[in-house]
């Protein structure tokens, strides 16, 4: 298949911090990165997945998260990564979650920024893709989330038709519906043997699954007025909040893996 993946590095010594975005966001939702002296010289990776940003890709029905997984193992590969920290938000964090699950002995640690862990996550989608009137599903996603309440929803909305293409969003949605629904996700995030952060914006603090996470020796993360988007509502808090996940030494915070 013809793809072009865009990306931005820093190396460095260290292990690299891989950050993969969200549906409709791009690579310069983590470009501040070079801008924050608590990660002055760390190395990182973060590249637009296909059918987003600047990435170019010939097919884009077949854009699916597990394509997004593969793209990201062989971005890795093609970089000359071998361990890494992973940083994912959304459907970014989906993707970092089975990619982790897949190689386990690769990945170092994971800040889950409001990825998928259960069907609760896709009630919005869910609720585009099974509209009966005609139309595009794109732009029904687009206004229900400009017109919703809630942090960020109109800047993300206003982004979307520049940041995805129109052709990868169905086979995206109902690809992620599918895990969400079937793909065990949870218990796939509470049996990682790496420490692990799930960051979340305060309007998401009723997910039925954050005591769980926490009962499970994950470190929780609430990020104050900001909501699915935080790094778009507040950027300088969620910031700093992965800055203090990564400082000091990871390898004394493993939480220990159960399932529930």
């Amino acid at each position: 298949m013809n793809l072009k993946i865009a990306a931005v590095r820093r190396g460095g010594a260290d292990e690299p911090i891989v950050f993969l975005h969200g549906f409709g966001t791009s690579k310069e939702d983590y470009t501040d990165i070079t801008q924050r002296h608590d990660f002055a010289g760390r190395s990182f990776l973060t590249y637009d997945a296909p059918g987003c940003g600047a990435s170019e890709c010939a097919d884009l029905g077949a854009i699916d998260v597990p394509f997004l997984v593969d793209t990201a193992r062989a971005v890795l590969d093609r970089a000359g990564i071998g361990r890494y920290h992973v940083v994912g938000h959304s459907l970014g964090g989906l993707t970092a979650l089975l990619l982790a699950h897949r190689e386990p002995g690769r990945v170092l640690s994971f800040v889950n920024i409001k990825g998928t862990l259960a069907p609760e996550d896709c009630a919005g989608i869910r609720h585009v893709l099974s509209h009966q009137e005609p139309g595009d599903a794109f732009l029904r996603f687009a206004e229900s989330l400009r017109l919703a309440p809630g942090y960020s929803g109109g800047l993300y909305a206003a982004n979307l038709p520049h940041k995805v293409r129109r052709g990868a969003v169905d086979s995206i949605f109902r690809s992620v519906i599918e895990l969400a629904d079937h793909g065990d996700l949870l218990n796939k995030f509470i049996a990682l043997p790496i420490p692990k952060m799930y960051l979340y914006g305060e309007e998401c603090a009723s997910l039925s699954y954050l005591p769980l996470l926490d009962a499970h020796g994950v470190e929780l993360a609430e990020i104050p007025h900001s909501g699915h988007l935080p790094m778009y509502s507040n950027p300088v808090a969620t910031w700093k909040r992965i800055a203090v996940f990564y400082a000091g030494d990871l390898s004394q915070r493993i939480p220990a893996a159960r399932r529930w």
